[in-house]
């Protein structure tokens, strides 16, 4: 409904229909993913890594260029696979299997470095794309595993300082578009017109819904085309618009009973291996949540992540139906032995 209501009467109109087919389609998926035992994809991780990689490397090779970036593939019909957001999904797998086959209850130096490799090669691939915020989607998933895989304190402190020491690194080999986005969140107004554009009418049509909100269709800054990508970085903007207050911490409460249950999900896990799933699937849900919704509310840089269930994309539809039907596969084996 609110993609309807954002890309009414633009040249994205049109876009809710091919998102009800991208749900259907998602929910098919969960069901089969659901019914398949979660250690058999386990144990086939070593071959779905490497596809995952294939399939970076042919969209850096084959991919369709859209303003600038090399990200999707064409599958015909007018829509376009986005291979950089299953391979989330491959390795919350991997990484779970990694961390489980170990049994270990401190995780050394060299399970830092397998695990950073392991999460870091495709992350290089995506940022060549470039695409600079599925790849820091990836982060959460290393950062998780390494967590519950038993990450002593004064290597977690070495992590955080050799990552310190990196950031000069990274900022020079980030794009100057980019660095643009990602400092324009502190001052918008310091750029109105370019870089803190986005920002400024973002924040307007966050504040302009007020308590109740002016009701589906009539959001001025959506309908007068001030925001930008309502439909897909910027929904929930659009959504707090013509829904206010009250339908944005309705949202907001809503995916807190997701995550909860998710959350619950890992505690009942039948092993190990259920509950690093489970929980990378948690760090990847709530690292999407925190960074669209603050860059809406001008808290977070502009990183063209999506909101999970809500932003318009199929890549995007299809991973976060996949990660619930493996969620909901581990759950129904928890009273097996």
């Amino acid at each position: 409904l609110e993609i309807y209501s954002a890309t009414r009467g633009t040249k994205f109109a049109g876009a809710h229909i091919r998102q009800v087919y991208w749900i259907l389609g998602g929910m098919f998926a969960m069901f089969v993913v659901s019914r398949i035992n979660y250690h058999a994809l386990l144990e086939q991780v070593p071959w779905m890594y490497v596809l995952s990689v294939m399939s970076l490397i042919s969209v850096l090779l084959f991919g369709q260029k859209y303003l600038g970036a090399r990200r999707w593939i064409k599958i015909g019909g007018g829509m376009h696979f986005q291979p950089s957001e299953w391979v989330k999904l491959i390795l919350i797998l991997a990484v779970a299997k990694y961390f489980s086959d170990a049994r270990q209850r401190e995780c050394g130096v060299s399970d830092i470095v397998k695990a950073g490799m392991m999460v870091g090669i495709p992350m290089l691939m995506v940022l060549a794309q470039p695409d600079l915020g599925t790849a820091l989607t990836y982060m959460p998933i290393a950062l998780m595993g390494l967590f519950l895989g038993g990450l002593r304190m004064k290597h977690a402190v070495a992590i955080v300082l050799l990552g310190a020491m990196m950031a000069p690194v990274a900022w020079h080999v980030l794009k100057p578009y980019q660095r643009e986005r990602l400092t324009s969140f502190m001052q918008p107004e310091a750029d109105y017109h370019g870089s803190g554009y986005q920002v400024i009418q973002s924040l307007i049509a966050v504040g302009s819904g007020g308590i109740w909100g002016k009701g589906t269709g009539h959001g001025s800054q959506i309908q007068g085309s001030f925001l930008p990508v309502p439909q897909t970085d910027f929904i929930f903007a659009a959504y707090a618009e013509e829904h206010g207050f009250i339908g944005a911490v309705a949202v907001l409460l809503l995916y807190f009973v997701v995550l909860m249950r998710l959350i619950h999900n890992a505690q009942t896990a039948p092993d190990r291996s259920g509950t690093l799933v489970v929980m990378g699937v948690v760090a990847v849900v709530i690292f999407h949540i925190l960074v669209n919704i603050g860059m809406v509310v001008g808290f977070m840089p502009v990183t063209g992540i999506p909101l999970p269930l809500m932003s318009y994309g199929g890549s995007s539809v299809l991973f976060t139906f996949l990660a619930l039907g493996i969620v909901m596969n581990i759950r129904m084996r928890r009273f097996v032995n």
